[in-house]
């Protein structure tokens, strides 16, 4: 957005209480946005909307809401009416935006399995009507100085990476070789967290794969460093206390964001995994982003270490925007992002019923990893919560890279923007199959 449209902070208290000065043009004719005192009731909230001629059309971030104006009155004059009631701290137009005032979405030159830039036709997670909308986020990203989420620190626990070289292990050749730090195998107990298992890999990929290099495919936050912590096995096996000393050393390592693409048991409760509930509050009292994927149970209950209150819990969603049919849900979800595979299976009921077909063809997430052995890298579709928690991770990433929300902000003010910009794909408000909506990348860094 340019800024333009922005109030310096030192006009903004004269601002608040001046006359409309906007042209009918540039202001929405039919909602304002409002900031009611901390002090006033809901009688008082009430009472200025009675007196203005509005009702309430949505909460927005930062404690303000929109009003709809219903008695046909002017911008200027609900505006005045509003400012006269008790417990309104501001009343303001609601500014139009208009695509010229935002930068040209970015698209790379990977080609995906075809020509330049045909990325896009194995990537719907990344573009398109139910994706993330990776090509403005990326403008968005490099307007604000922090390109591909360059200068953030993205702790990866699982099965490790294919980071360097080493005895029979190779480096994913689509991966940057100088965007690693140094990581830690929990299992060999050295410094070499190298994948035998291949799903950390394609995690990471999701994150951080080279993009506009003319090879594979893109990456989310393609400017990160990456920190490997392997605690999976050759079968995707690990165990609790591994992964809280691998969530401790991400803490104390430099890592800002942690992903967490692994699930326990739906049965167990925080009683039950003690070390691992220390230490993910560990980390976010250091300032560290969890990011957790729901789990793969298509039970209506999220999996530790995602249900967490300290963790952004991340749930799957399909090609057509749908829950997908593995996707864990229920309380304490916060969002949703794509994952891939079939929708889940619907009554009459439910209200997406309509777009939501379980027999419809189903896509994958795409990224490089090995098939065979550590030396044979491919484009490979996966699909789970693991797939949809990278996409999450890399969004708050971004975020922290362009200070869109502070130079350093809490895990909790990561977390609220992120809800708070998420596509609402369900029904309307919160609910336990979507969270508060599919995360939006684009949304989440626009001014």
């Amino acid at each position: 957005m340019s800024t333009r449209l922005l109030l310096p902070a030192a006009a903004l208290v004269a601002a608040l209480a001046a006359p409309v000065a906007a042209s009918a043009a540039s202001v929405s004719p039919s909602t304002v946005v409002v900031r009611y005192d901390h002090s006033s009731t809901r009688d008082d909230r009430l009472a200025a909307q009675r007196a203005s001629g509005t009702t309430t059309a949505q909460t927005l971030p930062g404690d303000n809401r929109a009003l709809r104006i219903t008695d046909g009155g002017t911008v200027a004059r609900t505006l005045a009416e509003l400012r006269r009631q008790p417990g309104v701290k501001y009343a303001l137009p609601n500014y139009k935006l208009s695509a010229a005032d935002l930068p040209a979405p970015f698209y790379p030159n990977d080609p995906g399995r075809g020509v330049a830039g045909a990325w896009r036709d194995l990537q719907w997670n990344f573009d398109g009507p139910f994706s993330v909308n990776a090509p403005q986020a990326w403008a968005l990203a490099r307007q604000a100085g922090g390109p591909g989420g360059r200068g953030v620190t993205v702790a990866v626990i699982d099965s490790g990476v294919a980071y360097t070289k080493h005895g029979r292990y190779r480096r994913a050749p689509d991966l940057y070789a100088g965007r690693f730090v140094k990581g830690y195998d929990f299992l060999k107990h050295d410094r070499f967290p190298l994948d035998q298992d291949s799903h950390g890999t394609h995690v990471t990929g999701t994150i951080a794969q080279k993009t506009n290099n003319g090879l594979g495919v893109t990456g989310l936050a393609y400017g990160v460093q990456i920190m490997p912590l392997r605690v999976l096995d050759n079968r995707g096996d690990g165990d609790g206390t591994t992964f809280a000393r691998a969530i401790t050393y991400a803490a104390k390592h430099g890592a800002k964001v942690i992903n967490m693409s692994v699930e326990f048991d739906t049965q167990l409760r925080a009683a039950d995994i003690p070390e691992v509930i220390s230490a993910m509050k560990f980390a976010h009292d250091r300032g560290v982003v969890m990011v957790g994927a729901s789990g793969n149970d298509t039970e209506g209950r999220v999996a530790y270490p995602a249900r967490s209150p300290n963790v952004i819990a991340v749930g799957a969603t399909t090609a057509a925007g749908c829950q997908a049919e593995y996707s864990n849900y229920g309380t304490g979800l916060d969002v949703v992002a794509p994952g891939g595979g079939a929708d889940a299976p619907l009554s009459s009921s439910d209200w997406d019923q309509a777009h939501c077909d379980p027999s419809r063809h189903a896509r994958e997430i795409f990224q490089q990893t090995f098939v065979r052995n550590p030396t044979d890298f491919q484009l490979v579709g996966f699909e789970g919560t693991s797939e949809a928690a990278p996409h999450v991770t890399a969004i708050a990433a971004l975020l922290i890279a362009s200070k869109r929300i502070g130079a350093d902000p809490s895990p909790d003010a990561v977390l609220k923007r992120i809800e708070d910009t998420a596509r609402d794909i369900g029904p309307p408000g919160y609910d336990t199959r979507y969270g508060f909506g599919l995360a939006d990348a684009a949304a989440a860094l626009a001014p």
